[in-house]
């Protein structure tokens, strides 16, 4: 895909926690703003902001979010990539969420502004 993203900058300062795969949604999940959660047959994984994540728990971050802006087809092919793929090459960790309509990026804070700037150069166009 060569074509432009548009992206925008989601507010708030995220974590990714990691619980056991039978957890509970813990009552700190629920909130405002952006929040995920993925269950998996070994794991349970929560992004929501950082600040609601107790001590204790398992949680990586913060985390700088940036969200795609679609809809996208669902068998439209090469969007994540092309988002990923200039921030991988420079050595910038991605976690990726998606949703029915666009992709979240997450970046560790220490890398947002040199992200935006590879994204922005790769063709992105990046509101933040």
């Amino acid at each position: 895909m060569n074509k432009s993203i548009n992206m925008r900058h989601v507010p708030g300062r995220y974590g990714v926690a990691r619980l056991a795969p039978d957890a509970s949604v813990p009552e700190w999940f629920a909130g405002s703003g952006f929040a995920a959660l993925v269950r998996a047959d070994d794991e349970t994984t929560l992004v929501c902001a950082y600040d609601r994540i107790p001590s204790g728990v398992e949680v990586d971050g913060p985390w700088y979010c940036l969200r795609s802006i679609g809809p996208f087809a669902f068998d439209a092919t090469g969007i994540v990539q092309s988002m990923v793929t200039p921030l991988s090459d420079a050595g910038i960790g991605i976690f990726v969420l998606c949703t029915f309509d666009g992709e979240h990026l997450l970046v560790s804070e220490s890398d947002a502004s040199r992200a935006i700037t590879l994204l922005t150069a790769a063709g992105h166009i990046v509101q933040t």
